[in-house]
C-alpha cells in the first residue's frame, strides 16, 4: 500500500488519534498468515509507536480507531468499556429480516478452533450476551441493506446474530450465506462511529466512505448515505 493511498484512507487525525478506513481483506493486527496488517502501516505512516484501540473483522471494511498516546488509549478504553462510543455498520443481506427494525439479543459462545461463534436465544455456559439494533434503510431486487447499532462488541457478533435470524451478510460463507465473495470480502462496513476526544471532552462524529465495489455504491445512492459527519 502506497503512502499516497494510506494517507487518502485516514479518516481523522490529530495529536491524540488516528481514524483509519481499512480496507476489506486486511488484518488489524498481525495474525496466523503473517500478512501485512493495518496496525504496522498506521505505525509507518504515524512514524511513532501507536495502539490499537479496537478491531474490526479481516474481512469486513471500516473505521478502526488507533490511540496515539497513553491518555488517548486509557479514554478510549474506558469509553468502550463502558459502552458510551457509538458504532454504526452497514450490512447486506440476501434474506430480508421478518421485521424492518428490532433489537437482538443472543447468547454467543465462541469455538476457538473454528474461530466462529453460534449465537443462542438463551445463556448457556461460557456464553456472552450479546446485543445488536437493526433497521432496513434500502432493499433492492436481490439484496437488502441493514443499518446496524452495536450495543456490546462480541466476537463475529453482527455477523453471527444476523445469522441466527436467517439473514446471514452477503459474501460470509462462515456463517451461512449460500457462497463467498471472489474477493474473500464480506458485505460488512464499519460506517459511523462517535466518541469523546480524550482531551478536549468534545463529542466526535467519523464517517467512513463506502466501499466503491457495484453494490455497495447502488445502496449508498438508494438510502441516500451520508459520507461525511
Amino acid at each position: 500500500m502506497h503512502e499516497e493511498t494510506i494517507g487518502s484512507r485516514i479518516l481523522y487525525k490529530n495529536n491524540q488519534i488516528i481514524a483509519y478506513n481499512k480496507p476489506a481483506g486486511l488484518p488489524v493486527q498481525s495474525d496466523k498468515t503473517g500478512d501485512q496488517n493495518l496496525l504496522n502501516i498506521v505505525k509507518a505512516f504515524a512514524k511513532k509507536s501507536i495502539n490499537v484501540v479496537h478491531r474490526i473483522d479481516r474481512p469486513a471494511s471500516g473505521i478502526v480507531l488507533f490511540a496515539k498516546t497513553p491518555v488517548a488509549l486509557a479514554s478510549l478504553n474506558l469509553q468502550f468499556q463502558e459502552r458510551s462510543i457509538q458504532k454504526s455498520y452497514l450490512a447486506i443481506v440476501k434474506n430480508k429480516p421478518e421485521k424492518d427494525a428490532d433489537t437482538l439479543t443472543h447468547f454467543l459462545l465462541k469455538n476457538q478452533k473454528q474461530n466462529r461463534s453460534v449465537a443462542y436465544d438463551k445463556e448457556i455456559a461460557h456464553s456472552k450476551k450479546a446485543e445488536l439494533s437493526y433497521k432496513l434503510i434500502a432493499s433492492s431486487d436481490n439484496y437488502h441493506m441493514l443499518e446496524i447499532d452495536l450495543h456490546s462488541g462480541r466476537h463475529h457478533q453482527i455477523r453471527a446474530q444476523l445469522a441466527a435470524i436467517g439473514s446471514p451478510i452477503k459474501g460470509d460463507a462462515k456463517y451461512g450465506f449460500k457462497r463467498g465473495n471472489q474477493d474473500r470480502s464480506i458485505h460488512l462496513h464499519a460506517w459511523k462511529v462517535q466518541f469523546k476526544h480524550p482531551i478536549s471532552g468534545e463529542v466526535e462524529t467519523v464517517v467512513a466512505p463506502i466501499p466503491e465495489d457495484s453494490l455497495w455504491q447502488f445502496f449508498a445512492k438508494a438510502a441516500k448515505l451520508e459520507t461525511e459527519a
